[in-house]
């Protein structure tokens, strides 16, 4: 089934709107800069991973703005709510707004309809935040840093009725949920679907680990299938697709941004290590899809 994109928005590090992105890619311009200071000190925790407690010798990354941002009036929720909410959670709600507004289709007209929510998550580091400082555990601590309920929380505000799921796949959680979305929609789970993901870097904690296990570029930059790539740099992001079956966008009149010819998934089995990609397993899923 051919499957339309008619709405999407997203926050990428450097930009938040297509025209930005875009440009940026055709510039050839790089996002990477040094941890910012609102996420963590990178010189508290600067050092040899490998000879010292805690310590990593990449200081990069990519980062989004405003990540504490968020107009609780505009959603209706109290200020003591939004507290305990994952900023993951308070991103995807505005977005699905925004992805809806670029489809031209009101908010108010989606509710009690069978549209699903597929969202790929895999940091958790705002729980880490909360009970790493010992504060008061309140009320909403666990539904505010639950993985389940960053996608609840749009079907929720939204009256939604369509399947609601999370995807933990790691780096390729969002290529999942799209993947899920997709198939929802082929076996009419659904009438269309908010699909995409959202990765936020709040602590320190997996650029430690990453350093340790020698995955993070020092020098900040991906040099992929070169001889001289020393790891990769990580990054966030928060996206969000509306998918429809294309005949029925068509139909409808929607204005198309693209179309997905087919998706697959599969799994590298066993490899060198645990991270260790196949490109046996990744040629089969390409030629699948």
């Amino acid at each position: 089934m051919d499957t339309a994109v008619i709405g999407m928005a997203f926050r990428f590090p450097g930009a938040n709107d297509s025209t930005t992105f875009w440009g940026n890619l055709i510039d050839r311009k790089s996002s990477v800069t040094e941890i910012p200071a609102q996420r963590w000190d990178w010189r508290g925790v600067w050092g040899d991973p490998k000879q010292t407690v805690n310590k990593t010798d990449s200081k990069w990354g990519g980062f989004i703005d405003a990540v504490d941002a968020f107009d609780h009036e505009f959603f209706g929720f109290l200020p003591k709510v939004v507290q305990s909410m994952d900023p993951q959670q308070r991103i995807m709600l505005e977005l699905a707004w925004n992805c809806m507004e670029d489809a031209g289709v009101a908010p108010s007209s989606v509710r009690g309809r069978k549209i699903a929510v597929v969202v790929g998550v895999f940091n958790h580091d705002y729980k880490e935040l909360q009970e790493r400082d010992e504060i008061s555990i309140e009320a909403h601590h666990s539904t505010g840093t639950a993985t389940a309920v960053i996608a609840n929380r749009v079907s929720h505000h939204f009256d939604l009725r369509g399947p609601s799921v999370p995807i933990d796949t790691a780096c390729s959680s969002s290529l999942n949920a799209i993947h899920s979305a997709i198939q929802a929609l082929q076996y009419d789970d659904c009438e269309m679907a908010l699909a995409g993901g959202i990765n936020l870097m709040l602590t320190p904690t997996r650029h430690i680990s990453f350093s340790k296990m020698g995955m993070l570029s020092p020098s900040g930059i991906c040099k992929t299938f070169d001889d001289a790539a020393d790891g990769y740099v990580r990054g966030e992001g928060a996206a969000f697709l509306l998918l429809k079956p294309l005949e029925r966008a068509i139909a409808d009149g929607d204005a198309i941004h693209g179309v997905i010819k087919g998706t697959a998934v599969n799994h590298c089995g066993s490899t060198y290590t645990l991270t260790y990609p196949s490109p046996q397993a990744q040629a089969e899923v390409i030629m699948a899809a």
